[in-house]
């Protein structure tokens, strides 16, 4: 009984169990797996905060770290603009290739 219970035997072992609930099972076990959002101190932002400034008037490539809660992506490219209403900045990645980027989201910067 114990060989069923363990990897894929859970739901080779049992027949009777619905496409949808092994689906919902799936998504609870993906959901067990997020992360919380780390909190960084005064002088922390003020780093991240300069390397944008930097990156804007300098027109030098940074490269971002943006929280995500299963997984941080890493993100190059240049700062094009600063919306500072909406706490926001613009990294292009070529002429096309943008993201908007909110600044409580970025937990890392490098130029």
């Amino acid at each position: 009984m114990g060989k069923k219970l363990e990897g894929n035997g859970i739901w080779e072992s049992s027949r009777m169990i619905l496409p949808e609930h092994r689906e919902a099972y799936v998504r609870l076990m993906k959901e067990q797996g997020r992360r919380g959002k780390p909190t960084l101190d005064d002088q922390e932002i003020q780093q991240i905060e300069q390397a944008i400034i930097v990156s804007y008037n300098e027109r030098k490539p940074i490269t971002l770290r943006v929280f995500n809660p299963f997984d941080d992506e890493e993100l190059r490219g240049l700062v094009t603009v600063i919306n500072t209403s909406r706490r926001e900045v613009k990294l292009s990645r070529g002429e096309e290739d943008f993201s908007w980027i909110k600044l409580e989201e970025i937990i890392e910067a490098d130029i």
